[in-house]
């Protein structure tokens, strides 16, 4: 479309070259199986160790390695899978389960159940990793006294990454983090926890760059992609969300000195029974945060409470912030084919802040409904032009 400022994201399938050409089949990789370390396929054994030291011999061979987990369930407490290594093309390929403790206070303090820190050029392929996190969620549901709990999967400070064909189901807290890193490509992922289980944030982008989110399926009781502070040039494509909390810039702002978010694209996203689609979110007091460059193209929403939603006013258990105004600036955000049903009355809602308006707003071709009628739209401290049909009537 004439005159809509692309972001300039580097394409999906150059980014696929760029994170796969280390592992190319002509370079011949080093074998580590974690069987010949010791680990057993039973579900019972701790294979913590033997993953471990498959993991040392392998990040310390001068070529590329693979190391192998055959089919099977293998129990696994914390792993830390650390660099630098002394090669940049490290495949780990899963054919089995990894399963987490089940007595989640044994990891629920550690942050991370695996987790990858400053390595450059590692794949992972394949495999479950199951985070038995329901008695977590338990807990937490009840209001008692418990742990945070884990991620069950963070890369951390790293760069050339592949995530490809990996199911996470029931993790402790958020399933996938990427912080700090450059060149991150997550392909094929299939994140699966109940819609009520707290924090489990499918896939949470921080403070990285260059990461590109391909054709997933994701359903949690949280966000299904959070972007958060110093995230920028991101690519989400063909992404299924539902349950959980939509696709969700935020929450923004928390610190009063703060990276911003720019440069994110979303295209051709399913919503379903979510209870945001596409949101913005900022806290409710000063911060020099920012958000700008977002695109939001090709969104189906189906029966989603709010399908649009910009919120500079968050302000959650109403602590550290009544009565103050985001100073998060939100700017150049565009809506382009975004269709489908809302479950509340007010499909689109853009609730800016009182001293930084939302500025640069475009809604282009929207359409959606309520109950099968033009649905209605929302607008406080918020600027920018509505073109094409536009339903309901933009409140720009």
């Amino acid at each position: 479309m004439a005159g809509l400022p692309l972001p300039m994201i580097p394409h999906p399938i150059t980014l696929f070259f760029i994170v796969f050409f280390a592992f190319s089949p002509s370079a011949k990789a080093a074998q580590f199986s974690v069987l010949s370390y010791g680990a057993k396929p039973d579900g019972k054994t701790d294979s913590t160790k033997a993953f471990a030291a498959a993991w040392a011999h392998a990040c310390a061979s001068t070529q590329p390695a693979t190391i192998s987990v055959p089919k099977g369930s293998f129990s696994l407490g914390q792993v830390r899978f650390q660099g630098p290594c002394k090669n940049r093309a490290i495949l780990l390929r899963i054919d089995g389960t990894l399963v987490a403790p089940s007595d989640y206070k044994v990891i629920g303090n550690a942050k991370n159940w695996l987790i990858f820190e400053h390595v450059n050029g590692v794949a992972v392929s394949g495999g479950t990793l199951d985070g038995q996190g329901a008695g977590l969620w338990s807990c937490k549901n009840s209001g008692k006294g418990c742990p945070r709990g884990a991620t069950s999967l963070e890369f951390t400070n790293s760069n050339n990454i592949a995530i490809t064909g990996l199911a996470s189901l029931n993790s402790q807290l958020f399933h996938i983090v990427i912080n700090g890193c450059q060149n991150v490509k997550v392909q094929g992922v299939k994140v699966s926890a109940a819609g009520n289980s707290p924090n489990t944030d499918g896939i949470h982008v921080q403070s990285s760059t260059g990461v590109t989110i391909l054709n997933s399926r994701i359903g949690t009781g949280d966000d299904c992609v959070s972007i958060g502070p110093g995230t920028s040039s991101l690519w989400i494509e063909n992404v299924a969300c539902g349950p959980g909390h939509g696709i969700s810039i935020g929450s923004l702002g928390k610190e009063s000195q703060e990276a911003g978010v720019q440069n994110v694209t979303v295209k051709t996203a399913t919503f379903t029974g979510t209870q945001n689609g596409l949101r913005i979110k900022s806290w409710g007091r000063p911060s020099n945060g920012f958000a700008r460059d977002i695109l939001f193209q090709h969104a189906v929403m189906n029966n989603v409470q709010n399908p649009i939603v910009i919120d500079q006013n968050y302000c959650p258990g109403e602590k550290n912030c009544p009565g103050q105004v985001s100073g998060v600036k939100i700017s150049d955000v565009t809506y382009q084919d975004i269709h489908g049903s809302s479950a509340t009355e007010v499909a689109v809602k853009f609730d800016c802040s009182k001293k930084y308006p939302c500025t640069g707003i475009k809604l282009e071709d929207v359409k959606l409904t309520f109950k099968n009628q033009p649905a209605e739209a929302s607008c406080s401290n918020a600027g920018g032009v509505a073109s094409g049909l536009v339903q309901p009537t933009s409140c720009l």
